[in-house]
């Protein structure tokens, strides 16, 4: 487990109602760099995620951010305290224009320059801020829901399949621009492409059946014998 753990996650079982999918999870996550969460469908990823933000309350154990036991609070206190999260789906305004879909993302930011930097990451953005975010390719409409998280300046954030639906050509610049905020805050990606995650990710956990099966540096990870029975359907 990295040392220095910025987000302590201790003995963590949590679900949907009487379906429990999490079963006596650990995990840390230091105060930077990348951490990848790996597994099949159904190994509890999301699950992790949405309980680590505050979406799904926890039926037991503990999560500590940055010092503080968090495991009772609300979804928009963990996002104040600097809890960032760019879900699977459904992370931008379809309907609002790239422009109003940062405007409000801007809303939390106390940085005038916030959207600048985001158009910086993200260049392709800036050539689109007229246009409806529903109109925009799969790869930009990530590109777009990451900026949005990156305007709360998170300390942490939480990304959950963001090469998905993505164009093999737009994947490469999303991959790049994750490593270099990886080296500035805590990056925690959820991703199908294992080598995408073990190059974003300096430390991976391999989730089956909702326990943590394997963990290690990316490098051990992705030598692992074990790996591919974990990962395979």
């Amino acid at each position: 487990m990295p040392e220095h753990q910025f987000l302590d996650i201790r003995h963590l079982d949590a679900g949907y109602g009487r379906s429990q999918v999490l079963f006596d999870v650990n995990i840390g996550i230091p105060w930077r760099g990348g951490v990848a969460v790996l597994g099949r469908n159904g190994a509890g990823k999301t699950t992790l995620m949405k309980t680590i933000v505050g979406e799904l309350a926890a039926s037991k154990g503990e999560l500590f951010f940055d010092g503080r036991d968090v495991s009772r609070s609300r979804t928009e206190e963990r996002v104040r305290m600097g809890i960032g999260y760019v879900p699977q789906e459904h992370s931008v305004f379809a309907r609002l224009s790239v422009r109003d879909n940062l405007a409000v993302g801007a809303l939390s930011s106390r940085n005038p320059a916030a959207v600048d930097r985001v158009l910086t990451i993200f260049p392709k953005l800036g050539q689109r801020l007229d246009q409806p975010a529903g109109t925009l390719s799969g790869g930009e409409r990530k590109m777009l829901a990451i900026g949005r998280a990156m305007l709360g300046e998170p300390s942490l954030l939480l990304l959950d399949e963001p090469t998905e639906g993505v164009w093999v050509g737009v994947i490469e610049e999303i991959t790049e621009r994750l490593i270099e905020l990886a080296g500035e805050i805590a990056v925690v990606i959820v991703e199908q492409h294992l080598d995408l995650a073990l190059r974003v990710a300096d430390y991976a956990y391999v989730l089956d059946r909702g326990r943590v099966a394997l963990q290690g540096s990316a490098g051990d990870v992705r030598n692992s014998p074990e790996l591919l029975r974990y990962l395979a359907p």
